[in-house]
C-alpha cells in the first residue's frame, strides 16, 4: 500500500475541521459575538493581531455603507493559540473555541496561495461554515491583487452570513449573448476591460490576443478578462471587490442575469442584494439614516490556559438496566485512556439523588495518574437523578483546583428524567462553561439539549450499548484545533452472533495515523476467541489482550507506536450462546508534521419539524484539501432502535451544492417517531479510489490577474497554478468512523406517514443547442427529495428568464411523454426539437424543470439554464483572428508582447499599442 504523497503532507499543521456552530448575533444594527481564531501552529506574531483588527475595523465601515447604513460589526473576539506567550491583556475564553470560530487564520496548501475563501455548502440564502484567511494575506501587501482587506472581508462575510455566491466563474469566464457577442462573466456588465491570454512563469509573461474557436465562436480556454483600473460601476462586491469604484452589491437593476455564475445558478438568477434583503438579518431591520459612520468595533483577546474537563456521571438506579453502568465504565475508561488529549486536566463527579466528588482535577500524563480516576468510576447504581446537583458539583471540582469555570468543559451523562434542570439554566449560562450532554436511552431528560445548545457543547444520544457509548465519548474531543492530539476512530462494529459463528474483517491503518492505537473488544456473555494479524503478519490472540478489571466483558490491546501501516485482519468467534460482540479501533496522528484525514458530520438544524427534511453533511478532508471518491455512509437511529442508512453523495445535485468539494450530502426524510435521533458516519476509501483535490475552493475572493491603467496593462504576480495532472492526486486507502451531534424531530404523526415529501430540486440542469435540437442533462431527483424515483417531469422554456422563473406554468411546455424518470442520482439526458421557436443565429432560450411524484407533489423550480444558438459565419474565419473586445477603448493591438519580471513577485507593466 502506498503512502500519501509527502508533498501533500508537509502542510500547515492542525488545520480546521468543519465548524459546528456560531455565536454571532445581530442586536439591533450591530453584529456581536464574532470569533476569529488563530490556528495553534501559526508562529507567534503580534502584527497578525493588529492587522486583523485593522481589517475588521475597515470592513465594518465598508459594510455599513454597502448595506445602506443597516449593519456593522460591534464586538469581535480574537482567539489566541495556547502555544503563544500569555499576556495580561489576554482574557479567558468562555464558549469561544477554534472549532466553532467564524473566521480562522491558518496556513493553507502552498499551491492555493493566499486566496481568502468561505467554506459554503448550503443552498442559496443558507449560512456558510467559516471564512479562511492565511497569515500571509493579513501581513503582506495584497491590495493590488484582492483590494483592501476590509472590502475582501465583506465579500467573504456575504458568503458566510447571507448565503450568496460569487458572480465570476473561472470555469466559464465568458458567455455568448443574444447579440452574438461574447461577454465576460461578471456583475455588473458596466465593468469594462480587455480580454487577453496571459502565459506566465516565474520570470516572464507573454500577453496575447484571444483567439476564437471556429465551431463555437467562444474565446480560447486561456483567455482572461482584465479590468480597467478606473471604473464608474459601483457593483459588485461579489464580482471584483478590488476595484476602487466598487462599493455595492448587484441589485435587481444592475444584476447580470445572463452570466453563467454560481449566484445565478444557485439563486435562480436573483441578484445578491435581493437574496441579502430576504435574509433573516434584514427582514425587520431599520436604517440608521442619522449616523454618518458606525463606531469602531470592540476587540477582546482571548487565550485558554489549559484544557479542563470534568466528567459528571449518572449512577442512579436506572443505570443498572441493560448493563448501562458496566458499559459506561468501559466507555469512560476508553475516554480517559484514548480520547482526551495528553496534558488535559480531568476531574470526576458521580450523582444520583446527591452528587459526590470522586476526583479533583488530575493532569492526564503518561503514567498512573489516569488510573486513579479509572479506579473511582461508579460500580453500583441506585437512587434518584439530580442533574443540576451533578453540574454544580462539577463546577466545585474546577474551582477547588483554582481553575476558572469559564472555558472549562463538563461531560454530563445521564439516563434519567429530572424536572428541575430549569433551576440551574441561568447559573450554567453565566458560568461560561461548555456542557457536553450524553442522553442515554429514551428516558433521558428532554431538557438536556438546552444545556448543550446554550453553551455550544456536543450532544449525543447513544442507546446504551457498548459501541454506542464508545462512539459517544469519541465525539467529545478537544476544540483547540490541534489535530495532532485528536483521537480518530478507524472502526466501530457491533454484531450479534450465534454459537460458533465468526465475525471477520479488516481495519486499515493509513500512513497518517498510528500513534496510541487501541483495539477494544467487548462481549455480552462470554469472552470470544480473538485473532488479530498486522500487515507484516504478526499475530495477536486472547493472551495479548488485557481484560478490564472493572468490566470483565471488555478486552483491550494497545499497539506499540507507530502501528504498522496497512490492513489489519481480525477474526472473532463466539464460542458459546447467542451474544453481541463489538470491535472499536482508535488512533491518533502518526506525526505532528503529517495531517491525518479527518471526517466530520452534522445536520443543518438541531431541531426539525415534520415534514421538513433534515440535511446531512459529512466533510472529508486532509487539512484544507478535500478528499474525493470515498464511500460515505450515514447511519441515523431513533432512541427506540429504528435505523436508516443513507449513502451520502458529492455529486453537486439535490442537497449537495458543489460537485467534488469533499462535502458529501443527502436529505433525510425517513422519520419514524418524535424525539432524538443519533447520527454516525462511516467513511471508507478502498481500491485506490480516493484522491485529494487541488482545485481552488469555491466562494473565494477573486485573484485579479492585472489591470488596464491609462492604456497600459499592469500585471500582478501570476497566481500559483496547479497543472491539470496535479488537480487530483490519488491517496492510499483509509477508513474513518465519526459521530455527529444528535438532533430532535417534532410533529411526526403516528402510524403510516403521509407522503408529504416532493421530489428534490434539480440544481445542475445544463442545456445546449445541437443543430435544430436542444439537449438537456441533469441529475435525477427522487420521489422523496433524493430518494426513490419521480413519476414524471415538467419541462418549460421561454425567451425571457423572468417570465420563466415567476410564471413557470404559463411558459411554453416541452413534450416529455417519452421521458421516464430514472432512479435518484442517475444521469438524465433529453433531446427535443423546439417546434414553436424560430432558431436563428443568436437565438437564446431559457429552460427549467420540475419533477412530480406519484402523489402529485411537485419539486421546486430547477436552476434556470440557458442555451444560445451559434451559427459559424460562412466562410469560417481563421482561428488566428483576434477576438473582438467589448470595451469602448480603441486600441490597435496587433503584436504579441512578452514582459520580463524585473523583480520576482513585483507587478509588471506593458504599453498597449
Amino acid at each position: 500500500m502506498g503512502s500519501f504523497p509527502n508533498v501533500l503532507l508537509i502542510l500547515a499543521l492542525g488545520l480546521l475541521q468543519a465548524v459546528e456552530g456560531s455565536m454571532i448575533q445581530l442586536n439591533g444594527n450591530s453584529y456581536d459575538g464574532i470569533v476569529i481564531a488563530i490556528n495553534p501552529n501559526v508562529p507567534e506574531d503580534e502584527k497578525l493581531i493588529q492587522k486583523t483588527k485593522e481589517m475588521v475595523t475597515e470592513a465594518s465601515t465598508f459594510l455599513f455603507s454597502a448595506t445602506s447604513k443597516r449593519v456593522y460589526f460591534r464586538n469581535v473576539s480574537i482567539l489566541i493559540p495556547m502555544t503563544w506567550t500569555s499576556k495580561p491583556e489576554y482574557l479567558t475564553p468562555k464558549l469561544e473555541s477554534y472549532e466553532k470560530a467564524d473566521v480562522i487564520v491558518a496556513d493553507s496548501y502552498l499551491k492555493y496561495g493566499n486566496d481568502p475563501y468561505t467554506l459554503q455548502y448550503g443552498q442559496c440564502g443558507e449560512k456558510g461554515r467559516y471564512i479562511h484567511l492565511t497569515p500571509n494575506f493579513l501581513l503582506d501587501d495584497n491590495l493590488h491583487i484582492y483590494g483592501p482587506r476590509g472590502k475582501v472581508f465583506v465579500h467573504e462575510w456575504a458568503h458566510l452570513r447571507w448565503g450568496v455566491f460569487d458572480e465570476y466563474n473561472f470555469d466559464q469566464p465568458f458567455y455568448r449573448t443574444r447579440k452574438n457577442t461574447v461577454e465576460a462573466t461578471r456583475c455588473s456588465k458596466d465593468i469594462t476591460g480587455v480580454n487577453r491570454v496571459l502565459k506566465c512563469n516565474n520570470k516572464s509573461c507573454a500577453i496575447k490576443l484571444c483567439k476564437t474557436n471556429r465551431q463555437t465562436g467562444m474565446y480560447e480556454t486561456k483567455c482572461q478578462f482584465i479590468p480597467e483600473k478606473s471604473q464608474k460601476a459601483k457593483a459588485s462586491i461579489m464580482f471584483m471587490q478590488s476595484l476602487d469604484s466598487v462599493a455595492e452589491f448587484c441589485t435587481a437593476k444592475t444584476h447580470n442575469a445572463d452570466a453563467p455564475n454560481l449566484q445565478n445558478k444557485m439563486c435562480n438568477r436573483r441578484s445578491t442584494w435581493e437574496v441579502i434583503m430576504d435574509s433573516e438579518d434584514f427582514r425587520n431591520i431599520s436604517l440608521m439614516a442619522g449616523m454618518g459612520s458606525p463606531p469602531p468595533p470592540t476587540f477582546s483577546l482571548l487565550k485558554a490556559k489549559e484544557h479542563v474537563v470534568c466528567l459528571v456521571l449518572d449512577k442512579s438506579g436506572s443505570m443498572s438496566m441493560n448493563n448501562r453502568l458496566s458499559n459506561l465504565v468501559e466507555a469512560a475508561e476508553l475516554y480517559l485512556l484514548q480520547i482526551v488529549e495528553m496534558g488535559s486536566w480531568v476531574g470526576m463527579v458521580t450523582f444520583d439523588s446527591d452528587a459526590e466528588i470522586q476526583n479533583n482535577l488530575t493532569q492526564i500524563v503518561p503514567g498512573n495518574a489516569t488510573q486513579e480516576i479509572i479506579e473511582r468510576l461508579p460500580k453500583v447504581a441506585n437512587g434518584g437523578t439530580s442533574i443540576c446537583g451533578g453540574i454544580k458539583t462539577g463546577f466545585q471540582v474546577i474551582t477547588q483546583s483554582n481553575r476558572s469555570i469559564s472555558g472549562s468543559e463538563i461531560v454530563l451523562l445521564t439516563d434519567g428524567e429530572d424536572n428541575e434542570i430549569s433551576t440551574c439554566l441561568d447559573e450554567v449560562k453565566q458560568s461560561g462553561a461548555v456542557i457536553h450532554t450524553v442522553a442515554l436511552g429514551p428516558d433521558a431528560s428532554r431538557e438536556l439539549e438546552k444545556l448543550s445548545l446554550m453553551t455550544g457543547g456536543y450532544r449525543v444520544t447513544p442507546k446504551g450499548s457498548m459501541t454506542d457509548l464508545i462512539d459517544a465519548f469519541s465525539r467529545i474531543t478537544s476544540r483547540s484545533g490541534d489535530l495532532s492530539q485528536k483521537a480518530i476512530q478507524l472502526e466501530s462494529k457491533s454484531v450479534m452472533l450465534n454459537s460458533k459463528e465468526w465475525i471477520n474483517g479488516t481495519v486499515t491503518v493509513d500512513s497518517t495515523v498510528g500513534n496510541d492505537t487501541f483495539f477494544v473488544i467487548t462481549w455480552t456473555e462470554s469472552v470470544p476467541k480473538i485473532y488479530l494479524q498486522d500487515p507484516k503478519g504478526k499475530e495477536y490472540q486472547n493472551a495479548d489482550f488485557s481484560v478490564n478489571k472493572l468490566n470483565s466483558k471488555a478486552a483491550r490491546l494497545r499497539i506499540p507506536d507507530p502501528a504498522e501501516t496497512g490492513n489489519w485482519i481480525y477474526k472473532l468467534q463466539n464460542e458459546n450462546g447467542l451474544q453481541t460482540l463489538t470491535l472499536t479501533v482508535t488512533t491518533r496522528a502518526k506525526s505532528p508534521a503529517v495531517l491525518p484525514v479527518i471526517a466530520t458530520v452534522h445536520v443543518n438544524q438541531s431541531t426539525g419539524h415534520f415534514p421538513s427534511p433534515m440535511t446531512v453533511y459529512a466533510q472529508v478532508s486532509q487539512g484544507f484539501l478535500p478528499v474525493l471518491g470515498a464511500k460515505v455512509t450515514a447511519i441515523i437511529e431513533t432512541e427506540h432502535g429504528s435505523q436508516e442508512t443513507l449513502e451520502l453523495w458529492d455529486n453537486g445535485a439535490g442537497a449537495d451544492t458543489v460537485k467534488n468539494d469533499g462535502i458529501y450530502s443527502r436529505y433525510f426524510t425517513s422519520y419514524h417517531e418524535n424525539g432524538r435521533y443519533s447520527l454516525k458516519v462511516l467513511v471508507q476509501a478502498r481500491n485506490s479510489t480516493a484522491r485529494l483535490s487541488m482545485r481552488s475552493p469555491q466562494s473565494r475572493a477573486m485573484y485579479v490577474p492585472g489591470y488596464v491603467d491609462h492604456g497600459k496593462i499592469i500585471l500582478n504576480p501570476p497566481r500559483p497554478e496547479v497543472k491539470g495532472k496535479e488537480m487530483e492526486v490519488k491517496i492510499e486507502d483509509f477508513s474513518r468512523v465519526t459521530t455527529g451531534d444528535s438532533f430532535t424531530m417534532t410533529g411526526v404523526p403516528s402510524g403510516q406517514l403521509p407522503d408529504k415529501f416532493p421530489p428534490g430540486k434539480i440544481t445542475d440542469l445544463t442545456v445546449k443547442f445541437q443543430a435544430d435540437h436542444i439537449l438537456l442533462s441533469w441529475t435525477a431527483p427522487g420521489d422523496d427529495f433524493d430518494k426513490g424515483r419521480a413519476d414524471h417531469y415538467k419541462i418549460r422554456m421561454s425567451e425571457n428568464f423572468v417570465h420563466l422563473r415567476d410564471h413557470f406554468d404559463k411558459a411554453t411546455p416541452v413534450n416529455t411523454s417519452g421521458l421516464k424518470p430514472k432512479e435518484a442520482n442517475s444521469k438524465e439526458t433529453f433531446k427535443f426539437k423546439p417546434e414553436t421557436l424560430k432558431i436563428v443565429n443568436g437565438t437564446k432560450v431559457y429552460i427549467a424543470i420540475q419533477a412530480v411524484d406519484d402523489a402529485n407533489l411537485t419539486s421546486e423550480l430547477s436552476n434556470i439554464a440557458q442555451a444560445v444558438k451559434f451559427i459559424p459565419p460562412h466562410p469560417v474565419p481563421s482561428t488566428e483572428a483576434p477576438c473582438p473586445n467589448r470595451d469602448s477603448t480603441s486600441y490597435s493591438i496587433n503584436v504579441v508582447a512578452t514582459i520580463i519580471w524585473a523583480v520576482v513577485g513585483a507587478a509588471a507593466t506593458i504599453n498597449i499599442f
